[in-house]
């Protein structure tokens, strides 16, 4: 990763990111919607922030118009944004709503990396983030999950596509992060998910650490698309990392993709 392009920097895994990278003196332009992040006193000069709302074209021109400027041949693609809301039963919330967060934690995102493809170098490195609902219903989440289900293929596609894109999406697993808010605040306070929410917010625990989440991407940046490229990497639970692993991700095509194998 020499050039990354990060989407996001103000949520908490981005603005992580953007600090480990920084710490390895890589040139990063880095995107926020809202409050500008401050980042430490050392942070190099090589990286350049904008304000950009991923879902207004006219932000997305000015986005394209820095890459331009700044010939900004990028190698990495980042992309931290997203939103658990709205949280409900499908019937029960605004349609409206529950569109636009599809849209936010899939559409915008995948739009982003459309508009500037034709600066990625030949060989680039596209990551997204992955989140509940992969392995089972996450029940009152179904704008969140159908979405990141999306980039789940998106990525195996984009793989079939473009033989020079390392494209790949790492699921981080529960780390302490600001999304979980969302839920305490608007979640269903019944539900088994809002109560791990709530014993995992008030333990203050880390859970997944950032630092973990950068080294498993930087792995898979490492290993290349000959062993990730298209699949769905788990930080917490898969042996990323080990040659037993790359083994077995070489010899079988299916492993961590979406799947309905060798069922009769």
């Amino acid at each position: 990763m020499k050039k990354v392009i990060i989407l996001g920097v103000n949520a908490d895994i981005g603005f992580s990111f953007c600090n480990f990278l920084n710490d390895d003196k890589v040139e990063i332009i880095g995107t926020y919607r809202k409050k500008k992040p401050i980042f430490k006193k050392n942070t190099n000069k090589k990286i350049k922030l904008i304000r950009c709302d991923i879902s207004k074209d006219r932000d997305l021109q000015k986005l394209f118009n820095l890459i331009k400027k700044e010939k900004f041949t990028w190698d990495t693609f980042f992309s931290s944004v997203g939103t658990s809301l709205p949280i409900g039963k499908f019937f029960d919330i605004n349609f409206t709503d529950w569109s636009n967060s599809v849209k936010l934690n899939s559409i915008y995102q995948l739009k982003v990396i459309h508009k500037i493809s034709k600066f990625r170098k030949k060989k680039s490195n596209i990551i997204f983030l992955a989140g509940g609902g992969t392995n089972n219903t996450f029940r009152y989440y179904s704008a969140y999950c159908v979405a990141k289900i999306l980039l789940i293929k998106m990525c195996e596609l984009i793989d079939d596509e473009y033989p020079g894109i390392n494209c790949f999406i790492v699921g981080p697993g529960r780390t302490r992060t600001k999304t979980h808010l969302e839920t305490l605040k608007y979640g269903i306070k019944n539900d088994k998910n809002f109560k791990v929410v709530k014993k995992f917010w008030n333990s203050k625990n880390q859970g997944t650490t950032f630092y973990k989440i950068y080294e498993c991407i930087k792995w898979c940046c490492s290993v290349g698309r000959n062993v990730v490229g298209g699949r769905n990497i788990s930080v917490q639970h898969d042996k990323w990392g080990s040659l037993s692993l790359i083994k077995e991700l070489r010899n079988d095509i299916n492993k961590f993709k979406i799947r309905r194998y060798r069922n009769k």
